[in-house]
């Protein structure tokens, strides 16, 4: 019997065994005419996973469910297969990678994931706490590629696959490259697995997201108005009641309103600006030598004080910035939450400081003359922080915004932890 695979096709837990069947020389099969929400609800799909979860796959010996149980079974299919290294202590080290991917990285991955898609109820907070989660085990595993090109030992393990396969989701529909910038070694190794022949066999070509997944609400479901009931046929007429006098009709404007259009972002009725926000982003983005005469220039001749207002911005509570990674947690979430301005905004994030208390300053680039209301409103920590409009006149402060897109060090006498660009 051929080993049959009940799986969607595009599913990144599907790819943790495909990927592996390749690697192994086994064939496995898909489901013909598979389909999610229908194949996965009949009685025979059941008896094999009785939560109707896939993946599924049908052995000889029976089925077997969880993608992680299948892939580690399809990897033991070979003989001494190199997917699980060359001794026990690789074979520990495979396996503990595996969990770390499923309970550290795919775990906060779904719980950001999730509500955005409609499958859990949205909660700003509670996905605030999934990003931050999620850092903490990215810089961990961004730690250990830092010197060293695959998790264990010199070449692809069924750990490698597991893990890229759970970050494929992060990547594709959360991960934006301001986001993954922050791990350049996770984004090395990610970049590296998908381009291997096997992973490419069956991921095809992978594009990062460009933006956070917006929210999809789910439709709730329309109140059933009272049921007319059918007129019954030829019934003997009642004793007419008093006749109620008629309503008046509504007069012409006064029928049902047509639905109003969507109201415009009021900075999108502003008067045409010379600066193009995108080819400034672009140009910040593409300058890697001369930047202070390539980018820095661009950005003052390009600059529009008219149709823009450049803004610095200081952290209220510098005192509390005592450890690092929180500090550095703090300021990425802000850059998430400013996600909803990213049409009308550039900004730069600096936290300053080789020992604790961190200073956390920042300049921002936004489309008018005043912080937009809808980013007041909307993202919380703008409240966190003091703002001062810059006074392109003066030239200290012209100096200093610069500075602060340059990434200059020391800034203000001391070096930086650490620059993040929102773009």
């Amino acid at each position: 019997m051929a080993l049959i695979f009940h799986a969607g096709k595009t599913n990144k837990n599907s790819y943790k065994t495909l990927i592996a069947a390749e690697y192994s020389g086994v064939k496995v099969e898909l489901a013909p005419n598979f389909q999610m929400g229908v194949s996965n609800k009949t009685p025979e799909f059941l008896k094999m996973n009785p939560i109707g979860k896939i993946p599924v796959l049908e052995t000889p010996d029976g089925p077997i469910f969880e993608s992680n149980a299948i892939a580690r079974y399809v990897t033991r299919l070979k003989d001494d297969n190199p997917l699980y290294g060359s001794s026990l202590i690789d074979y520990a080290h495979i396996e503990q990678w595996i969990d770390f991917a499923s309970l550290e990285i795919d775990a906060h991955l779904l719980s950001w994931y999730r509500p955005r898609i409609g499958r859990a109820v949205y909660l700003p907070p509670a996905e605030e706490q999934a990003i931050t989660s999620l850092k903490r085990a990215l810089d961990a595993l961004n730690a250990h590629l830092a010197s060293n090109t695959f998790l264990v030992g010199h070449s692809v393990t069924l750990a490698d696959i597991i893990t890229t396969c759970n970050l494929y989701m992060g990547f594709t529909h959360l991960m934006t490259k301001s986001f993954t910038s922050e791990f350049p070694h996770v984004e090395r190794y990610f970049w590296t697995m998908v381009k291997q022949p096997n992973f490419k066999k069956i991921l095809g070509e992978v594009k990062q997201a460009e933006s956070v997944m917006p929210i999809t609400k789910k439709p709730s479901q329309p109140k059933e108005s009272a049921k007319q009931k059918p007129k019954p046929k030829d019934e003997p007429k009642k004793e007419a009641k008093k006749e109620e006098p008629a309503k008046p009709k509504p007069e012409a404007g006064e029928e049902e309103e047509a639905p109003k259009p969507k109201p415009k972002n009021p900075l999108d009725l502003l008067p045409p600006s010379k600066m193009i926000l995108d080819d400034w982003k672009r140009l910040y983005s593409n300058t890697k030598t001369n930047f202070r005469e390539v980018a820095i220039k661009g950005f003052w001749d390009m600059y529009d004080p008219e149709g823009y207002s450049l803004w610095f911005c200081d952290y209220k509570y510098n005192d509390e910035n005592t450890v690092s990674f929180v500090t550095l947690n703090k300021v990425g979430g802000f850059l998430q939450r400013m996600d909803l301005a990213r049409k009308y905004a550039f900004g730069k994030m600096l936290v300053i400081g080789s020992e604790p208390p961190f200073k956390v300053k920042g300049l921002w680039l936004f489309r008018g003359q005043e912080i937009p209301q809808f980013v007041l409103d909307e993202c919380y920590d703008m409240e966190l922080y003091e703002w001062k409009k810059v006074d392109i006149t003066d030239e200290e402060q012209k100096e200093r915004v610069s500075q602060m897109i340059e990434d200059y060090e020391p800034f203000e006498g001391q070096p930086l932890l650490d620059a993040k660009c929102f773009k």
